[in-house]
C-alpha cells in the first residue's frame, strides 16, 4: 500500500509551516526597521521578504512534484542555492545593521 498522497501532504506542510516562522521573523524585523527609524535596517528586511517568497514558491513546486504520479524529480537545484543564499544573506545583513 502506498503512503504517496500522505507524503505530498506532509512534505506541503512542512514548507508551509517554514514560510510562516520566516514571514513572523519578517514580520518583527519589519517592526525592529520602523522603531530604529528606518534606513540600514531595511536592508534585512527585504532579504527575508524575498527568503519568504522563494519558501513559498519553492514549497509550492515541491509539493505539485511529489503529487504527480511516478517517481518525483528532486528539488530544483536552483531553487535550494536561491534559499540558502537569501537565509545567509539576511543573516549577514542582520549582523552588518547591529
Amino acid at each position: 500500500m502506498s503512503d504517496h498522497g500522505a507524503q505530498a501532504e506532509r512534505t506541503g506542510l512542512a514548507w508551509r509551516r517554514t514560510a510562516l516562522a520566516a514571514t513572523a521573523c519578517t514580520l518583527l524585523l519589519l517592526h525592529l526597521a520602523a522603531r530604529r527609524g528606518w534606513g540600514t535596517t531595511v536592508i534585512p528586511v527585504v532579504f527575508a521578504g524575498a527568503m519568504v517568497i522563494t519558501l513559498a514558491v519553492a514549497g509550492a513546486v515541491r509539493e505539485r512534484a511529489l503529487r504527480r504520479a511516478g517517481t518525483p524529480k528532486p528539488l530544483n537545484p536552483a531553487l535550494a542555492v536561491t534559499v540558502s543564499a537569501l537565509v545567509v544573506a539576511t543573516a549577514a545583513a542582520l549582523i552588518a545593521v547591529r
